[in-house]
């Protein structure tokens, strides 16, 4: 079926009250914010963007440590363009951001993808380079992989990857979980397969559907679990069967096994979540920034480590609110000049709604 004929089956369900639909994936949201898909189905559908943004979760310390480490040590630090924007709680007049940190002086530049990191580290191999590596299992199987290569002497990892279905088990085990059915990120689906989804189904008896980034793939995951709940039979539906398997990428695992333990790990304005983060396995220690540069782990962080004042990202990652329902959305917090990390990120919520034309609260769609 076409997106047209999807939209049309859609809107003849007989749905009774609203329907909450979770997104875990900021490529989902970008794509059914540019697409108006949600002024083209029913309002008793609401599409709910989560914590889908691997910027918008890392952990305030982590950035933090990342900035203390470029201004303090004679290193080149690297990091994906997005993280250099994202403010740590900090006075204004104080270094917040690595972009900051890089103008007054340290050595920091953005990267697109981790084959630059060793590339770099190969062209200056009188330099210690430090990677900050935030991203989810996408970002980190590369990361794998290049270990498993072998990295050059000089280039660690400051590691502050995350795999997304803890964050999604935590939403659901809460007393008043805020969506009615999933859907499942495509992209962490093409490494870590459908089937790691199952839980959803399987212990909290909620529809799930993968989907893939076009507007027929999302109608079509959506359609799906929308049926499921008015059948009241909840199973787990591949809706991006393109590039995702069942079990996904073998090999990809068996190379993020390899490099990482699995650790309970923060999400900036969450908390710590079990079993949630990648750390480098102890054959790695050698690239491990954490051992190199222990000094500048400042501990008082992780207590300031919520959202900046005032900000509300923490209840637009966990679903709770709408991102232009937040205090500061398109008055004091913008693109170019964010408050909080869901404006920073092409992947955050704020920014996403802020691009498709969701200027102000006032705003709808």
């Amino acid at each position: 079926m076409d997106s047209h004929q999807l939209l049309e089956r859609i809107r003849a369900l007989p749905l009774s009250g609203t329907v909450r639909i979770m997104n875990v994936c900021g490529g989902h949201e970008r794509s059914i914010s540019m697409a108006g898909l949600r002024t083209a189905l029913p309002s008793t559908i609401e599409l709910i963007p989560g914590p889908g943004c691997p910027v918008c979760i890392c952990p305030e310390e982590d950035i933090y440590q990342a900035i203390q480490i470029g201004l303090n040590e004679d290193v080149v630090v690297l990091a994906f363009g997005d993280m250099l924007r994202v403010p740590v709680n900090a006075p204004k007049q104080a270094i917040r951001t690595l972009e900051q940190a890089k103008a007054a002086g340290a050595d920091i530049r953005p990267i697109a993808s981790p084959t630059e990191a060793v590339s770099i580290a190969r062209s200056h191999p009188e330099k210690t380079i430090v990677f900050f590596v935030a991203g989810f299992e996408t970002t980190c199987a590369p990361v794998a992989a290049m270990l498993e290569e072998g990295i050059p002497n000089n280039l660690l990892l400051l590691m502050s990857g995350r795999l997304t279905w803890p964050a999604v088990a935590l939403l659901l085990s809460s007393d008043t979980p805020t969506f009615d059915a999933l859907i499942a990120p495509g992209h962490v689906a093409t490494i870590m397969g459908a089937e790691e989804w199952r839980f959803v189904v399987d212990h909290y008896t909620m529809p799930t559907a993968v989907a893939g980034f076009t507007s027929n793939s999302l109608l079509a995951a959506i359609y799906s679990v929308l049926r499921q709940r008015l059948e009241q039979h909840p199973f787990l539906d591949n809706c991006y069967t393109q590039v995702v398997t069942s079990n996904g990428n073998e090999r990809a695992k068996q190379l993020l096994n390899a490099a990482f333990d699995n650790i309970d790990a923060p999400w900036r304005g969450i908390g710590i979540i079990p079993q949630s983060g990648f750390e480098l396995k102890d054959k790695f220690s050698s690239h491990n920034a954490r051992l190199r540069f222990p000094t500048y782990a400042d501990e008082a962080r992780k207590k300031a480590g919520m959202m900046p004042p005032g900000c509300d990202c923490a209840n637009v990652i966990l679903g709770k609110i709408k991102p232009n329902d937040c205090r500061l959305y398109g008055e004091l917090c913008i693109p170019r000049n964010p408050v909080g990390p869901c404006m920073v990120s092409d992947e955050g919520a704020c920014r996403i709604w802020w691009a498709s034309g969701i200027k102000n609260s006032h705003s709808a769609h």
